[in-house]
């Protein structure tokens, strides 16, 4: 954090000064004036707190179809404000729509596109507004919206193929465990009657069963407890900087899913980093904007090396390769983008690749997780089954 003066005819100037030195803005304000509590009538200058999937009420994939109309209609040759007028009738989500209406107005007070959407951090990340700037600049925002579009369709569908991945292992777990507890506190203690009177002449096997079978019946929400107490203070220490730091890295280093974590990080890395590239945002600018949205506080912190690594012209193959978190076949993916000056096209390329991977690093893990859950539940059920049995033999014999 730094603060100083810098002389400048309007608030404007200051800021794109500010960004052509590699420095983020945070607030502005004339020499000696007393900062305020920022109220509905006053803006403030902040990082707007944002992550992917995208926060507020509005999904990625209403932003994504929000995003192709407009591309669309600009592509179309339609003036910007006649554009957003049209989409207000468009957007059936109301959040958008509303957004749109005021967008609308500031945009016809002259602001510029992107200055508007900034205005709503819950619902444009900073790689939309970032994006939508770099147009503006170039006079490509057609191009832009496009390649938006593109990019969020792109990561709808990626989160889609691993919510249909891991849909069955899912309801497996479910069924599963709502059958083990139906088990364990209704038809045990059924068949606790019928052996009450036989005490230790059953077989040791039926009597840890049916132990088992009164202790769930009687402190059943002791364990609801436990499980729900753990899960709180859980999230509790993950909300904190170090239990998140912490949690990121168990996550990248624990067997099987950390591979698949791993690699899943790096493609949302290159291509949210190549797709800002592409749409022509200077490096340092885009690595803070990825920096800000990437999800794993590890690789977010490597990255903070990366763009000081950068700012003083080590490129960026060497700090990612000196973080230890990305893998060697990115990092020289990276490296022949800079050496032949198609950094973008290289991201991209190594994006496509690692989400190859992740699908099929899923496909394989989810392929031996399901007869391992259903081998685990027949084991858990055959358990009890036997253990009955045994004990209807035993009293079977005794009346004999």
């Amino acid at each position: 954090m730094i603060e100083g003066v810098m002389e400048a005819g309007e608030e404007r100037a200051v800021v794109l000064r500010l960004r052509d030195q590699g420095y983020l803005p945070l607030r502005i304000r004339p020499p000696g004036e007393v900062p305020a509590k920022t109220t509905a009538g006053q803006r403030q200058l902040s990082l707007p707190q944002l992550q992917l999937p995208w926060g507020g009420r509005v999904r990625q994939k209403d932003l994504q179809i929000y995003t192709r109309e407009l591309a669309t209609l600009i592509s179309s040759g339609l003036p910007l404000d006649r554009a957003l007028s049209v989409l207000i009738g468009l957007t059936e989500k109301e959040e958008l729509k509303q957004a749109t209406a005021q967008i609308l107005r500031t945009v016809q007070q002259g602001k510029s596109l992107s200055e508007s959407l900034e205005e709503y951090p819950k619902i444009f990340p900073p790689l939309y507004v970032n994006m939508v700037k770099a147009g503006e600049i170039g006079g490509f925002l057609d191009s832009v919206l496009q390649r938006l579009a593109e990019y969020l369709e792109r990561s709808q569908e990626v989160a889609d193929q691993i919510k249909a991945s891991l849909a069955y292992p899912a309801m497996l777990v479910a069924v599963g465990g709502l059958s083990v507890l139906f088990m364990f506190t209704y038809v045990l203690p059924k068949f606790s009657g019928i052996f009450k009177d036989m005490g230790p002449a059953l077989p040791v096997l039926t009597r840890m069963i049916l132990a088992l079978g009164a202790w769930f019946q009687a402190y059943w929400w002791v364990l609801m407890l436990l499980v729900v107490g753990a899960g709180l203070a859980l999230q509790r220490y993950i909300a904190t900087p170090h239990g998140r730091f912490a949690w990121d890295r168990w996550r990248l280093r624990v067997a099987l899913l950390g591979d698949l974590i791993r690699k899943r990080e790096v493609a949302n890395f290159s291509r949210t980093l190549g797709t800002l590239l592409k749409s022509g945002v200077p490096l340092i600018q885009a690595l803070e904007v990825v920096e800000a949205v990437v999800g794993n506080r590890v690789i977010s912190s490597a990255l903070k090396e990366v763009r000081v690594g950068v700012r003083e012209g080590q490129g960026i193959s060497g700090p990612l390769g000196r973080s230890g978190v990305f893998p060697t076949l990115a990092l020289q993916m990276v490296s022949v983008g800079e050496e032949t000056g198609r950094l973008d096209e290289m991201l991209m390329r190594t994006a496509e690749y690692y989400e190859k991977e992740t699908n099929a690093k899923l496909k394989q893990l989810v392929s031996l997780v399901e007869p391992g859950l259903i081998l685990f539940m027949g084991l858990i059920v055959g358990f009890v089954v036997i253990g009955l049995l045994q004990g209807i033999f035993s009293i079977s014999q005794g009346g004999v």
